[in-house]
Parts: structure tokens; C-alpha cells; sequence
């Protein structure tokens, strides 16, 4: 009974063995062409495309002549042993380099579209007739001033991608007979690897909807399941630093909000007890106006904050008198400047400099960048605000003479609430986000802001916009 028992699963393991070899055969053939034309053909159409785009531009450009286009084809053809055409917009043969294995390249391609491939990278067919057997066809572009002015087209036979089938069903067979002593060690390795993380994450979902957010995930691994522990991981920190989030959004708003405030009560203080004389009102009005809609804007700025953070700001760019601009965001500090004996110098060129950019966020990128000069500066000392057009550019540069910028801090003062140490004294009560700002609206601008600064001696903020 047991002998007949164990012929039985004998005979049983027999006819699975061949089925499975059978299975494995039919399969690994059917299932490795479409991946290996692919593979060939992504291998053709990168090196097509390197070749385009290092290479022959420099025919149109007159860098190379026909000679030595075609010696560049030859080593193409030998390395990939394709046949390599080299054609005009239109489809005419500039040059070709073929092995003895396919036939010589036509005069002109005849009905010739570039993008016959429809969005793919490749093709597969005879290519117009040209060919007795199926190819794999890949065209690249190349483009010299900005528009493509010939094609480099690579074909390839469809049958050489399908002779490394042979070593892979060869490899299959073996592999069948090594995967029954495997199974079992592959179910230990899934329970290991996959069951046991997936308990811990459930185990951690769990704990998090019940509200605790201090369960953490050991994460013992680098792969997917180690991946997604340590994300689940981070899910909780941000939430436990949600508050603090909070705090630092609500210190992002002060920030912008305290300095106009200040200058508004000031100036309207002044007015009341008299300090500023009667005759001086509609100067000092149109400050205080000047603030209002600084105010507003700023206001605005809660809606689109989160733009700073997405990278996506969206710009309301127009021409504006960058001189007129730097004049009214100074004459917004005299009342601070008079109080810290501090001067403000302005040099500009003698003609009008117009500029082309967001008036509001430049605005504010002056603004916020006086304020640290002015803040950081010595009693009876100047901030000076100059201008300079080169080319297509406009710089403004923003210089004070105070406390200057520790030089392991330079590369930190652009990062949101950081502030040096040396700031500390002089500003208690800053956040730390004004210059994380001002290079977020310059960097949106698509422009650069530089800093020079030397400690104990002062700094200078050097930012461009595109000349209006």
C-alpha cells in the first residue's frame, strides 16, 4: 500500500517535473521576445539618440565634413551591428554605413515622416520595403539651432534580439529542478520578510488610529517594506510636529506683518502728539498709505504661501521703475533710521532703470532686506542701495556696515528660522524667515541672490531681475 502510494507520487512528481519543464520552455520563450525586442531597442534608441545629439550636429555647423560623418557611422555599425542611416529633414541619404548582412541604404527614403512611430520609441516592420526581414527601427533627431535639421535612423534585425533565448532556456530547465528544493526556503524567506514587517505595520496602523503617535516601527530593513516603515515613521513625527508647524506659520505671518505695523503707529503717534508738524501730514499720509498696501498685499500672501513651499509661485510679472520702487521701501524706514541715527544712500545711474518681475514679491524682497541692514547695523553708520545694468541684466545690491555674517553661517541663512548666533543679540525678536523668503521670490523670478559678507565689518545682498 505504500510502495503503490509512493509509486504514485513518484509518478506524480515525474509528470509535474515534465509539465513544468514543458510550462518553463513554452513560457520563457513567449515571455522573453517582447522583453528582449524592447531591451534591444531601448539600447538602440539611447545610443541613436547620444550619437544625435554629441555628434552630428556638429555637420551642420560645418565641424565635420562627409568623410568623417561616415567614419562615425562605420563604428556605430560595428558596434551595434545595425545598418546606420544618416538623413536630411526631407529624407535624403547623407550617409550611411551598412554590414554585408543587410542591403545598401536608398537614395532617399520615399514618403519619409519621422514621427511615423507614433509616440513610441521604436518600430518593428520591413521600414518601407527596404528590408527582407522585420527590423527594429529607432530615429533620433538632431537638432542644431533649435530645430531638428536631419535623422539618424538605426536598424536592427528583429532575429539577433532572440538568440539570447537559447541561454535563458537552458538556464530555465536547471533553475525548474533547484526550485523545488527552494520552496520551502522561499516560504521561510516570505514569512520573514514579508508576513512578519506586514504585522508590524499593521500593528502600527492600529496604534495610530487609537491616537498613539509615539509607536514606532523598527525598521530592520532597506528594502520596500523597510521603506515603508520608515514612512509610516515619518507620517507620525510630522504629525506630532503639526503644532509646531503651526507656531512657525503663524511666526511666518508676524514676521511681515510686525515692521509695517510698527512704521504705521509710529508715523500716526508722531502726527498726534505733534512730533510731526501739521505741514508734513500729506508727506507722512502717503508713508502710512504706502504701508496700508503693503499690508494688503501681505494679507494676500496667507492664500498664496503655500506657493513658496510647491515651488509653483505663479507671478503677476510686469514693468515697473525699480529706482521708484527702492525709493518708496526706504522712505518707509526713516522713522526707524532716525530713531538708530542710521542713513540711507542710494546711487543709481542717471537714466531710468525699468525692470521685469513681480512688483509685489519684489517689493517685498527689498523690503525684507533693508530691514536686516538697517537691523544689524551700528548707530551713525550707512546702508547704501545701488543699481547696476549689465546686458540684460539689473543688479540691486543692498550693502549696511554692521555686525556682518560668520562665515560657517553663510550657507544656513537662507534655511527658514535659522539665525546666527551673532543675530541673536540684535534681533530677539525675529523668526529667522525673512531672507528664506526673499531668495524663494528670487529663485521663482528664475534668478539668483548672492551674499558678501565679512564679520565685524558688514554684508552685502546682490540680487538679479531681467532688464524690463
Amino acid at each position: 500500500m505504500r510502495s503503490t502510494l509512493y509509486l504514485k507520487f513518484v509518478i506524480v512528481y515525474v509528470i509535474f517535473g515534465f509539465l513544468s519543464i514543458f510550462i518553463v520552455a513554452t513560457l520563457t520563450f513567449n515571455l522573453t521576445e517582447s522583453p528582449l525586442e524592447i531591451e534591444m531597442a531601448t539600447s538602440l534608441y539611447r545610443e541613436a539618440n547620444l550619437f544625435a545629439n554629441h555628434y552630428l550636429p556638429s555637420y551642420f555647423s560645418e565641424g565635420v565634413d562627409d568623410s568623417q560623418v561616415h567614419l562615425q557611422l562605420s563604428g556605430i555599425e560595428i558596434q551595434l551591428e545595425a545598418a546606420v542611416w544618416f538623413v536630411d529633414k526631407d529624407g535624403v541619404m547623407i550617409s550611411s554605413a551598412v554590414s554585408e548582412e543587410y542591403p545598401s541604404a536608398p537614395y532617399e527614403i520615399e514618403a519619409f515622416d519621422p514621427v511615423e512611430s507614433k509616440g513610441s520609441q521604436y518600430q518593428i516592420g520591413d521600414y518601407h520595403e527596404y528590408f527582407e526581414e522585420d527590423v527594429i527601427t529607432v530615429i533620433a533627431p538632431v537638432v542644431y539651432s533649435y530645430s531638428p535639421k536631419g535623422y539618424l535612423l538605426i536598424h536592427k534585425y528583429v532575429s539577433d534580439s532572440l538568440n539570447p533565448q537559447k541561454i535563458l532556456l537552458r538556464a530555465s530547465v536547471i533553475t525548474v529542478f533547484v526550485i523545488y528544493i527552494l520552496s520551502f526556503m522561499v516560504l521561510l524567506a516570505f514569512q520573514y520578510f514579508v508576513y512578519l514587517p506586514l504585522r508590524k505595520i499593521t500593528e502600527a496602523a492600529t496604534q495610530y488610529a487609537l491616537g498613539n503617535l509615539e509607536y514606532e516601527i523598527p525598521v530592520n530593513t532597506e528594502d520596500e517594506m523597510g521603506y515603508l516603515s520608515a514612512s509610516l515613521n515619518y507620517m507620525s513625527s510630522q504629525l506630532r510636529d503639526m503644532e509646531d508647524y503651526q507656531k512657525k506659520f503663524v511666526a511666518n505671518v508676524s514676521h511681515d506683518f510686525r515692521s509695517p505695523l510698527t512704521s504705521i503707529k509710529g508715523y500716526v503717534e508722531a502726527m498726534a502728539d505733534g512730533t510731526i508738524p501739521p505741514e508734513l501730514h500729506e508727506k507722512y499720509l502717503k508713508i502710512i498709505l504706502f504701508e496700508t498696501e503693503r499690508l494688503t498685499d501681505l494679507t494676500q500672501d496667507l492664500l498664496t504661501l503655500n506657493e513658496f513651499d510647491t515651488k509653483n509661485m505663479l507671478l503677476n510679472k510686469e514693468v515697473f521703475d525699480i529706482h521708484e520702487m527702492i525709493r518708496n521701501v526706504a522712505a518707509s524706514f526713516e522713522g526707524t533710521c532716525k530713531q538708530k541715527k542710521i542713513s540711507i544712500e542710494v546711487i543709481f545711474p542717471p537714466k531710468k532703470l525699468t525692470v521685469n518681475g513681480d512688483k509685489r514679491k519684489i517689493q517685498q524682497v527689498l523690503y525684507n532686506l533693508l530691514d536686516n541692514a538697517i537691523k544689524f547695523s551700528e548707530p551713525d553708520s550707512v546702508v547704501t542701495i545701488e543699481t547696476t545694468e549689465r546686458g540684460e541684466k539689473v543688479y540691486t545690491s543692498v550693502k549696511d556696515d554692521g555686525i556682518g555674517i560668520p562665515r560657517t553661517s553663510l550657507n544656513k541663512i537662507w534655511e527658514r528660522f535659522y539665525k546666527s548666533d551673532l543675530s541673536r543679540g540684535k534681533d530677539k525678536k525675529g523668526t529667522g524667515l525673512g531672507l528664506a523668503i526673499v531668495k524663494e521670490a528670487i529663485q521663482a523670478h528664475g534668478e539668483n541672490i548672492n551674499v558678501v559678507s565679512t564679520e565685524g565689518v558688514g554684508t552685502e545682498f546682490i540680487f538679479s531681475l531681467p532688464r524690463g
